[in-house]
């Protein structure tokens, strides 16, 4: 089987979204939006890779894949749960009413229905798709309550013993809201609540809300918020929140921030580790699949496991513990150049003042006017749609920078975390200019 270390890339053809990330039983499981056969988006299957320390991980087996006249369209986004040693696997089932004519693995805009299903896993490993699964969920045909087509992602999470799951939605297709419902087993399901907000776009992607010292934080990825130069129309957000699982009543607290000012990230989702802290994972939108010589084309990876916090008035996503013990040991700049040529991860760490620079293989990176700036035009050069340039929000005191370069992804942490640019990028040089503090690569 295919491993990858640090960023889970699709093995071969197309990722998007990860699904059920979940520490169980001694291992981390990540599953992610899966077609198997091109590096295009299609009929969605459930891939899945283990970690045993979020660094290292092993491709297995495809795990969900539509058998269900429910779900024969695809096996979409959800989460996992653990419940009395098994692994339930939460996802949202689509069929179209009627699909493209040249190409059945698309439908129709808006020819297709949603509802919610899970499989029971006993292990983690094995997964019955003809015999475990069961609808939960029917298409929600009131739409007081959701929308038959947009009704999705199932996020599962426990409190005091009862399940609760939040579900993406619309009004008719102008208004996001998320959908609340709740369980006392994990398996039969009642309507509770909902909640829309001005900031939720047309529809809710990925929703996810989960407590946080002394309050809670809801994540989601609305969408057509998109502005002019942020290239992608949908973008992951987040927010403080107050939630009451007695009413399943969630209110924001506090303005959104994006999780990632790169923009290229998206269809984020948390859990706890090993240690109990709540971490992140998401998906970074790549334009164009990677076609290298000895490889399959590819599309589609993940970002590196963020740790989440909060202070006063911000959301922090920080580098991992396990990230930072990866990156052991420090080389000198002489040594840059043929370690990048290599493909092998590193890692570089300096901090910039007004008017300095850092010039990464063609990626430039600046402070002007207080705020951190980022171009990636001579390394994404004839393509179109996401944005070239970024910035962070706001001015900044200091500027100090934990960069992670990888062939086709540059991930920056801005002041421990305080913001995050991400880039995929393409056709990323060997050349190193600009002050750099240190250089590590992996032990």
């Amino acid at each position: 089987m295919r491993t990858d270390t640090l960023h889970l890339k699709a093995p071969g053809n197309w990722m998007n979204d990860p699904n059920g990330f979940i520490y169980y039983q001694g291992r981390y499981h990540l599953f992610y939006q899966h077609f198997p056969y091109a590096p295009v988006w299609g009929t969605m299957h459930w891939g899945h890779a283990v970690s045993e320390d979020l660094v290292h991980w092993e491709h297995l087996d495809i795990a969900l894949f539509p058998t269900k006249y429910y779900d024969r369209n695809g096996v979409f986004s959800g989460s996992a749960l653990e419940k009395g040693g098994e692994l339930l696997l939460y996802y949202s089932a689509v069929r179209y009413l009627e699909s493209e004519p040249e190409n059945i693995h698309v439908s129709l805009p808006e020819q297709f229905e949603t509802s919610q299903a899970m499989l029971v896993s006993k292990d983690g490993f094995l997964f019955d798709n003809w015999n475990a699964k069961k609808q939960i969920i029917p298409v929600l045909r009131d739409e007081n309550i959701g929308d038959p087509v947009n009704t999705r992602d199932p996020k599962v999470f426990q409190e005091n013993g009862c399940c609760y799951m939040i579900l993406g939605s619309t009004c008719g297709g102008q208004a996001g809201r998320v959908l609340f419902f709740r369980s006392e087993d994990g398996q039969r399901w009642e309507y509770a609540s909902q909640y829309s907000h001005e900031g939720f776009g047309r529809v809710v992607e990925c929703p996810d809300l989960f407590p946080l010292g002394d309050s809670y934080v809801f994540i989601g990825s609305p969408m057509c918020i998109g502005k002019p130069g942020e290239g992608y129309e949908h973008h992951a957000l987040c927010a403080a929140a107050s939630f009451d699982a007695n009413t399943c009543s969630m209110e924001l607290t506090d303005g959104f921030q994006y999780i990632d000012y790169g923009m290229d990230l998206y269809a984020p989702q948390t859990t706890l580790d090993k240690d109990g802290r709540r971490i992140l994972i998401a998906w970074m939108r790549m334009p164009k699949a990677v076609d290298a010589p000895g490889q399959k084309p590819w599309n589609g990876m993940m970002c590196l496991p963020r740790v989440i916090e909060r202070e006063p008035g911000h959301i922090f996503f920080r580098v991992h513990p396990e990230v930072e013990r990866y990156f052991s040991k420090e080389m000198t700049r002489e040594e840059y150049p043929p370690a990048a040529a290599s493909g092998i991860p590193l890692r570089l760490r300096t901090s910039l003042s007004e008017g300095e620079s850092l010039d990464i293989g063609g990626y430039r990176i600046w402070v002007e006017q207080g705020c951190l700036k980022t171009d990636r035009s001579l390394v994404f050069q004839n393509i179109s749609g996401p944005a070239l340039t970024a910035s962070t929000p706001e001015k900044l005191s200091r500027h100090a920078l934990d960069i992670f370069v990888e062939p086709n992804l540059i991930e920056i942490f801005v002041n421990e975390g305080e913001y995050v640019i991400s880039h995929i990028v393409y056709g990323l040089g060997h050349t190193l200019t600009g002050p750099v503090a240190h250089i590590y690569t992996g032990g």
